[in-house]
Protein backbone atom coordinates (compact mmCIF):
# COMPACT_ATOMS: atom_id res chain seq x y z
CA UNK A 1 0.00 0.00 0.00
CA UNK A 2 1.37 3.49 -1.44
CA UNK A 3 0.08 6.07 1.20
CA UNK A 4 -0.39 9.55 0.24
CA UNK A 5 2.04 11.80 1.45
CA UNK A 6 0.59 14.93 4.15
CA UNK A 7 2.07 17.23 1.36
CA UNK A 8 -0.23 15.68 -0.99
CA UNK A 9 -3.91 16.15 0.56
CA UNK A 10 -5.06 18.89 -1.58
CA UNK A 11 -8.39 17.55 -2.95
CA UNK A 12 -6.38 18.44 -6.53
CA UNK A 13 -3.13 16.25 -6.04
CA UNK A 14 -5.35 13.46 -4.92
CA UNK A 15 -7.57 13.80 -7.83
CA UNK A 16 -4.33 13.28 -10.06
CA UNK A 17 -2.72 10.57 -8.06
CA UNK A 18 -6.49 8.58 -8.07
CA UNK A 19 -6.37 9.10 -12.00
CA UNK A 20 -2.72 7.79 -11.76
CA UNK A 21 -3.60 4.28 -10.06
CA UNK A 22 -6.30 4.36 -12.22
CA UNK A 23 -4.19 4.33 -15.67
CA UNK A 24 -1.44 2.38 -14.07
CA UNK A 25 -4.11 -0.71 -12.94
CA UNK A 26 -3.99 -3.29 -15.89
CA UNK A 27 -7.74 -3.40 -15.23
CA UNK A 28 -10.55 -1.36 -13.97
CA UNK A 29 -10.64 -0.56 -10.27
CA UNK A 30 -13.04 -0.21 -7.42
CA UNK A 31 -12.79 3.09 -4.99
CA UNK A 32 -11.89 0.52 -2.40
CA UNK A 33 -8.99 -0.94 -3.93
CA UNK A 34 -7.98 2.80 -5.05
CA UNK A 35 -8.43 3.61 -1.01
CA UNK A 36 -5.95 0.71 0.10
CA UNK A 37 -3.35 1.37 -2.31
CA UNK A 38 -3.27 4.79 -1.78
CA UNK A 39 -4.04 4.82 2.37
CA UNK A 40 -7.23 7.34 1.76
CA UNK A 41 -10.51 6.78 2.97
CA UNK A 42 -12.55 4.79 0.82
CA UNK A 43 -15.37 7.80 0.98
CA UNK A 44 -12.94 10.42 -0.42
CA UNK A 45 -11.64 8.89 -2.48
CA UNK A 46 -14.85 7.47 -4.14
CA UNK A 47 -16.58 11.39 -4.00
CA UNK A 48 -13.30 12.42 -5.90
CA UNK A 49 -13.52 9.47 -8.70
CA UNK A 50 -17.14 10.50 -9.33
CA UNK A 51 -15.89 14.05 -9.66
CA UNK A 52 -12.97 13.32 -11.90
CA UNK A 53 -16.00 11.07 -14.25
CA UNK A 54 -18.04 14.14 -14.49
CA UNK A 55 -15.31 15.64 -16.20
CA UNK A 56 -15.03 12.67 -18.48
CA UNK A 57 -11.50 12.05 -17.31
CA UNK A 58 -12.63 8.57 -15.78
CA UNK A 59 -15.52 6.74 -16.03
CA UNK A 60 -17.12 3.57 -15.14
CA UNK A 61 -17.64 -0.36 -16.30
CA UNK A 62 -20.95 -1.04 -16.62
CA UNK A 63 -21.42 -2.72 -13.73
CA UNK A 64 -21.19 0.76 -12.19
CA UNK A 65 -18.43 -0.35 -9.10
CA UNK A 66 -14.83 0.05 -11.12
CA UNK A 67 -13.45 2.81 -12.87
CA UNK A 68 -11.44 3.42 -15.99
CA UNK A 69 -9.60 5.77 -18.07
CA UNK A 70 -12.31 7.98 -19.74
CA UNK A 71 -12.66 9.69 -23.13
CA UNK A 72 -11.41 13.30 -22.25
CA UNK A 73 -7.73 11.68 -20.50
CA UNK A 74 -7.50 10.22 -23.49
CA UNK A 75 -7.50 12.38 -25.98
CA UNK A 76 -5.48 14.69 -23.42
CA UNK A 77 -3.18 11.64 -23.65
CA UNK A 78 -3.43 11.98 -27.34
CA UNK A 79 -2.60 15.55 -27.56
CA UNK A 80 0.27 15.16 -25.15
CA UNK A 81 2.21 12.98 -27.37
CA UNK A 82 1.47 15.45 -30.60
CA UNK A 83 2.54 18.14 -29.31
CA UNK A 84 4.63 19.75 -31.28
CA UNK A 85 7.59 20.64 -29.31
CA UNK A 86 7.82 16.32 -27.67
CA UNK A 87 7.24 15.41 -31.25
CA UNK A 88 10.16 17.11 -33.16
CA UNK A 89 12.84 14.52 -31.84
CA UNK A 90 10.86 11.84 -32.76
CA UNK A 91 9.98 13.03 -36.20
CA UNK A 92 13.57 13.45 -36.89
CA UNK A 93 13.99 10.01 -36.22
CA UNK A 94 11.34 8.57 -38.11
CA UNK A 95 12.66 11.11 -40.80
CA UNK A 96 15.90 9.59 -41.24
CA UNK A 97 14.88 5.96 -41.14
CA UNK A 98 12.40 6.50 -44.10
CA UNK A 99 15.21 8.22 -46.10
CA UNK A 100 17.46 5.64 -45.28
CA UNK A 101 15.20 2.75 -46.39
CA UNK A 102 13.05 4.77 -49.40
CA UNK A 103 9.83 3.32 -47.70
CA UNK A 104 7.05 5.34 -45.89
CA UNK A 105 7.35 5.11 -41.85
CA UNK A 106 4.68 5.28 -39.01
CA UNK A 107 4.89 5.92 -35.60
CA UNK A 108 1.51 4.22 -33.77
CA UNK A 109 0.62 4.31 -30.31
CA UNK A 110 -2.61 2.04 -28.90
CA UNK A 111 -5.46 4.52 -27.97
CA UNK A 112 -8.24 2.15 -26.11
CA UNK A 113 -9.36 -0.31 -28.60
CA UNK A 114 -7.73 0.97 -31.94
CA UNK A 115 -4.26 2.22 -33.39
CA UNK A 116 -3.97 5.97 -33.83
CA UNK A 117 -1.28 7.11 -35.94
CA UNK A 118 0.81 9.89 -33.91
CA UNK A 119 3.40 10.59 -37.40
CA UNK A 120 4.42 9.48 -40.09
CA UNK A 121 7.10 10.24 -43.28
CA UNK A 122 6.25 9.46 -46.92
CA UNK A 123 8.61 7.93 -49.57
CA UNK A 124 8.77 8.99 -52.67
CA UNK A 125 7.02 6.51 -54.05
CA UNK A 126 4.07 7.69 -56.90
CA UNK A 127 1.42 5.08 -55.37
CA UNK A 128 0.78 6.07 -51.37
CA UNK A 129 -1.48 4.90 -49.56
CA UNK A 130 -3.59 7.55 -47.51
CA UNK A 131 -3.42 6.71 -43.28
CA UNK A 132 -2.66 10.51 -42.58
CA UNK A 133 -1.66 11.59 -38.63
CA UNK A 134 -4.48 11.50 -36.54
CA UNK A 135 -5.69 8.21 -38.11
CA UNK A 136 -7.24 5.40 -36.35
CA UNK A 137 -7.61 1.73 -37.04
CA UNK A 138 -8.49 -1.72 -35.98
CA UNK A 139 -6.14 -3.86 -33.81
CA UNK A 140 -6.67 -7.52 -35.56
CA UNK A 141 -5.85 -6.61 -38.93
CA UNK A 142 -2.67 -4.63 -38.79
CA UNK A 143 1.12 -5.46 -37.97
CA UNK A 144 1.20 -2.42 -35.24
CA UNK A 145 -2.09 -3.69 -33.80
CA UNK A 146 -1.13 -6.95 -33.80
CA UNK A 147 1.73 -6.12 -32.14
CA UNK A 148 0.29 -4.17 -29.43
CA UNK A 149 -1.85 -6.79 -28.68
CA UNK A 150 0.80 -9.47 -28.43
CA UNK A 151 2.30 -7.49 -25.84
CA UNK A 152 -0.92 -7.70 -23.70
CA UNK A 153 -1.42 -10.05 -20.66
CA UNK A 154 -3.27 -12.52 -22.07
CA UNK A 155 -6.34 -11.75 -20.42
CA UNK A 156 -6.58 -7.91 -21.05
CA UNK A 157 -6.24 -8.92 -24.58
CA UNK A 158 -9.35 -11.54 -24.67
CA UNK A 159 -11.04 -8.78 -22.69
CA UNK A 160 -10.62 -6.20 -25.47
CA UNK A 161 -11.62 -8.89 -28.17
CA UNK A 162 -14.70 -10.28 -26.92
CA UNK A 163 -15.55 -6.17 -26.83
CA UNK A 164 -14.41 -5.76 -30.34
CA UNK A 165 -16.04 -7.28 -33.47
CA UNK A 166 -13.50 -8.95 -35.85
CA UNK A 167 -14.52 -7.12 -38.68
CA UNK A 168 -13.01 -8.26 -42.11
CA UNK A 169 -11.95 -5.88 -44.60
CA UNK A 170 -9.99 -8.12 -47.02
CA UNK A 171 -10.68 -12.40 -47.60
CA UNK A 172 -6.79 -12.26 -45.69
CA UNK A 173 -8.35 -10.64 -42.69
CA UNK A 174 -8.25 -12.85 -39.62
CA UNK A 175 -11.86 -13.01 -38.13
CA UNK A 176 -11.48 -16.20 -36.15
CA UNK A 177 -10.53 -15.72 -32.73
CA UNK A 178 -8.58 -19.11 -32.35
CA UNK A 179 -6.41 -18.50 -35.08
CA UNK A 180 -5.70 -14.96 -34.23
CA UNK A 181 -4.15 -16.17 -31.05
CA UNK A 182 -2.18 -18.80 -32.51
CA UNK A 183 -1.31 -16.03 -35.07
CA UNK A 184 -0.22 -13.00 -32.42
CA UNK A 185 1.65 -16.35 -30.40
CA UNK A 186 4.40 -16.22 -33.13
CA UNK A 187 4.19 -12.04 -33.56
CA UNK A 188 5.23 -12.17 -29.76
CA UNK A 189 7.87 -14.89 -30.05
CA UNK A 190 9.57 -13.16 -33.08
CA UNK A 191 8.63 -9.32 -31.63
CA UNK A 192 7.71 -8.42 -34.96
CA UNK A 193 4.23 -7.57 -36.17
CA UNK A 194 2.72 -8.17 -39.94
CA UNK A 195 0.16 -7.50 -41.97
CA UNK A 196 -0.43 -9.11 -45.61
CA UNK A 197 -3.25 -7.41 -47.07
CA UNK A 198 -5.49 -8.02 -44.17
CA UNK A 199 -6.49 -4.12 -43.98
CA UNK A 200 -5.90 -3.20 -47.57
CA UNK A 201 -5.43 -5.20 -50.08
CA UNK A 202 -2.56 -5.06 -51.70
CA UNK A 203 -0.95 -3.72 -48.96
CA UNK A 204 2.12 -5.43 -46.90
CA UNK A 205 3.43 -4.00 -43.57
CA UNK A 206 5.77 -4.53 -40.63
CA UNK A 207 6.23 -3.36 -37.52
CA UNK A 208 8.54 -3.69 -34.33
CA UNK A 209 7.47 -2.11 -30.87
CA UNK A 210 9.15 0.87 -28.85
CA UNK A 211 10.02 -0.31 -25.23
CA UNK A 212 9.96 2.23 -22.41
CA UNK A 213 11.94 2.06 -19.24
CA UNK A 214 9.23 0.08 -17.33
CA UNK A 215 9.72 -2.70 -20.38
CA UNK A 216 6.18 -2.13 -21.92
CA UNK A 217 5.32 -0.99 -25.32
CA UNK A 218 4.38 2.42 -25.97
CA UNK A 219 5.14 2.63 -29.70
CA UNK A 220 5.58 0.62 -32.89
CA UNK A 221 7.78 1.89 -35.71
CA UNK A 222 5.90 0.72 -38.84
CA UNK A 223 6.99 0.36 -42.67
CA UNK A 224 4.23 -0.40 -45.60
CA UNK A 225 4.15 -0.58 -49.20
CA UNK A 226 2.06 -2.02 -52.24
CA UNK A 227 2.48 -5.25 -52.24
CA UNK A 228 2.97 -5.10 -56.30
CA UNK A 229 6.49 -3.04 -55.30
CA UNK A 230 7.46 -4.53 -52.26
CA UNK A 231 6.73 -8.26 -50.96
CA UNK A 232 6.77 -8.89 -47.05
CA UNK A 233 10.49 -10.87 -47.50
CA UNK A 234 11.75 -7.74 -49.15
CA UNK A 235 10.39 -5.41 -46.04
CA UNK A 236 11.80 -7.82 -43.58
CA UNK A 237 15.30 -7.03 -44.77
CA UNK A 238 15.08 -3.75 -43.59
CA UNK A 239 14.22 -5.16 -39.62
CA UNK A 240 17.80 -4.67 -38.23
CA UNK A 241 16.89 -0.60 -38.96
CA UNK A 242 13.73 -0.28 -37.81
CA UNK A 243 15.16 -2.14 -34.52
CA UNK A 244 17.72 0.54 -34.17
CA UNK A 245 15.67 3.34 -34.83
CA UNK A 246 12.84 2.08 -31.84
CA UNK A 247 16.20 1.65 -29.56
CA UNK A 248 17.08 5.42 -30.56
CA UNK A 249 13.58 6.18 -30.46
CA UNK A 250 13.13 4.53 -26.54
CA UNK A 251 16.55 6.55 -25.59
CA UNK A 252 14.91 9.95 -26.66
CA UNK A 253 11.64 8.97 -24.66
CA UNK A 254 13.40 8.06 -21.61
CA UNK A 255 15.13 11.70 -21.66
CA UNK A 256 12.08 13.65 -21.76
Amino acid sequence: MKKVESSTQSTLIRGFVITEKVVQADRPVSSAYIAEELGLPKATVHRIACQLEEEGLLQREPDGKRFTGGKRLRDLSIATLSNSVITAGRHAILKSLSEEINETCNLTTLDGDQIYYLDRVESNWPYRIHLPVGSHLPLHCTATGKLFLSYMKQANRERLLKSTTLKSFTENTITDMSELEKHLMKVSEEGVGYDTGEYLEGMVAIAVPVIDENNEMCFSIAIHAPSSQRSLSELRQYLPLLRKAAARLAEHESGL
